[in-house]
């Protein structure tokens, strides 16, 4: 006789926090300005640490040029990377960002170009911001994940029936799955975020600019990629050559780009 395998169902959030007459709090921005502030009062207190090369009012003023980063770069990347011919067909779809459909990976892109010209027009270094960006990311990304669960999308590939956790997501059919949101949200929220912390607080680290940029690549990238093999890929992409997912392509090259990073940084001369 086949044992009785129980599996917990999916509780059903409401994706709005709250109603404002008509205007209506998701969790999925509350997600995105709790990251956002979060990010900007961890990095206040990070750039007090030497080599101290930028001020907390200047983390201020680059938050803002952050925010436009990820949401354009976010919004783009989804565009181009995921569903181009969609898009391409219905070009006035492109603004409806509450409808979903955001990339990590096109947002770091947009974070990227953003730290490039805040440094440029403030004459300061771009890879000692971007350190210091890396070490507050996990913040965001974690939050995220965790309103992309509430959301009841982007669940996990089918699980084990022995899987105590396996979870039944409504619109993902009667199996239990893999709350691969929640993985993420541990993986490359919680423990990213320990791990960058742990290498900012050594002082020959932080006076090499671009390790932490390429650690924290380094670490994303791997982290996603591992995550992805728990994760239910987009349905109208799937998977790609040899079982592997977008998410995982897309990825590789944050690798490959973090270990060039730590190889090209070089000490900087400091008082401290």
């Amino acid at each position: 006789m086949t044992p009785l395998v129980l599996s917990l169902v999916f509780p059903n959030i409401d994706p709005v926090l709250i109603h404002l007459g008509p205007l209506a709090i998701r969790w999925y921005a509350l997600a995105y300005i709790a990251g956002l502030f979060g990010g900007l009062w961890y990095m206040r207190r990070l750039v007090t640490a030497p080599p101290a090369l930028m001020t907390p009012v200047q983390v201020d003023d680059l938050m803002l040029w952050v925010l436009g980063g990820i949401v354009l770069g976010g919004r783009l990347g989804y565009v181009l990377f995921y569903k181009p011919a969609f898009y391409f067909a219905n070009p006035t779809e492109i603004v409806k960002t509450w409808e979903g459909g955001m990339s990590f990976h096109g947002g770091l892109l947009g974070v990227i170009v953003a730290i490039m010209l805040f440094a440029r027009r403030n004459k300061l270094d771009q890879w000692y911001i971007a350190d210091n960006i890396g070490c507050v990311v996990p913040i965001g990304l974690g939050l995220g994940r965790i309103a992309n669960f509430i959301n009841g999308e982007l669940w996990g590939r089918l699980a084990p029936p022995d899987l105590p956790w396996g979870m039944i997501f409504p619109g993902a059919g009667p199996l239990p799955r893999h709350p691969s949101q929640l993985y993420q949200a541990f993986f490359e929220g919680l423990v990213l975020l320990t791990v960058m912390h742990l290498l900012w607080r050594n002082p020959r680290i932080r006076h090499r600019p671009g390790t932490l940029t390429g650690c924290f690549c380094i670490g994303y990238g791997l982290l996603r990629m591992v995550g992805e093999m728990f994760r239910e890929p987009d349905a109208f992409i799937g998977f790609l050559s040899g079982g592997t997912t977008m998410g995982q392509w897309l990825s590789l090259p944050m690798v490959l780009a973090g270990l060039t990073f730590i190889w090209r940084a070089k000490p900087i001369a400091t008082t401290a």
